[in-house]
């Protein structure tokens, strides 16, 4: 008894002879679309490539094929995408009308136009795979800056710090620390003459503190200061500026009194022959 296997192909072989009979040969697509020359034919391999590209789109929805398989599912349908544009161009050279201008865009199952890089497009499921996802994402747009104007809306006193004390914080704060610091100040200066005493021997031995307001007796007056003398007891001081007397004060007051009044009440000519008369009395 033959096999099942040889049994089918007994019946396919008589079915191929049959078809060769009657003249039903399904014709095979050319390889390249150069070899066609028929524009006919030509249309008829172009929708066939179009329902091959249809029926994988819609396989390609389905996420649980995997990754491998809707990997290849995409290149399949972006091979077929490019001979299409193959057949459109034979097409065009014999003579038909051109597809790449008046047809159609593709488009996905949700009627958005189907993205891609270069070329190279992604269809279904194949736009959430690893790495492919991330070509699509937008970012986020840059915060917008703020103008001059609005920058300085913000700044006032408290930017410069001017109001810093009016919290009544930061006062209290700062008497506290300064009160400690001239503790210590007042500590350490109480240690380092108490040093001084030990290694200098009695405290009748003592240096006298440096008056620094003191005047010594053989320092002149260079500059032309008078030099106040107080009692046999009492410093002496210099004064680096001439000091007005009393009399010096009250007439300068009257100069500048009558220069007032002058200005106020007289004209421009009489003090000019004021003057003039002023300078021929040789006052």
């Amino acid at each position: 008894m033959a096999r099942n296997a040889e049994k089918a192909m007994t019946a396919l072989a008589r079915f191929r002879q049959a078809q060769l009979e009657d003249g039903k040969v399904k014709e095979r697509r050319p390889f390249l679309a150069s070899e066609c020359n028929d524009l006919h034919k030509a249309e008829k391999w172009r929708r066939q490539i179009i329902s091959e590209i249809s029926k994988k789109v819609a396989q390609i929805q389905n996420a649980g094929l995997g990754e491998f398989r809707i990997r290849d599912l995409n290149d399949e349908i972006n091979k077929l995408l490019r001979e299409k544009g193959h057949w459109e161009v034979r097409i065009k050279e014999l003579g038909g009308p051109d597809y790449g201008k008046v047809g159609p865009k593709m488009l996905d199952h949700e009627g958005k136009e189907v993205p891609g890089n270069r070329g190279y497009k992604y269809f279904g499921a194949a736009k959430d795979l690893p790495g492919v996802r991330e070509l699509f994402e937008k970012e986020p747009p840059a915060p917008p800056r703020k103008t001059r104007a609005e920058l300085m809306k913000d700044i006032d006193a408290d930017y410069y710090g001017y109001r810093d004390e009016d919290d009544g914080v930061l006062l209290p704060l700062e008497q506290e620390l300064e009160k400690q610091v001239i503790i210590e100040a007042v500590q350490k200066w109480k240690a380092d003459k108490e040093a001084r005493l030990e290694s200098g021997g009695d405290k009748e031995e003592e240096e006298e503190e440096v008056n620094i307001y003191a005047v010594k007796d053989d320092e002149s007056d260079d500059e032309g200061g008078e030099q106040m003398e107080g009692e046999e007891n009492q410093q002496k001081f210099i004064a680096h500026v001439p000091v007005p007397s009393q009399k010096e004060i009250e007439e300068a007051l009257v100069r500048r009194k009558k220069m007032e009044l002058l200005q106020k009440y007289a004209s421009e000519t009489l003090m000019a022959q004021s003057e003039d008369a002023k300078r021929l009395l040789g006052l």
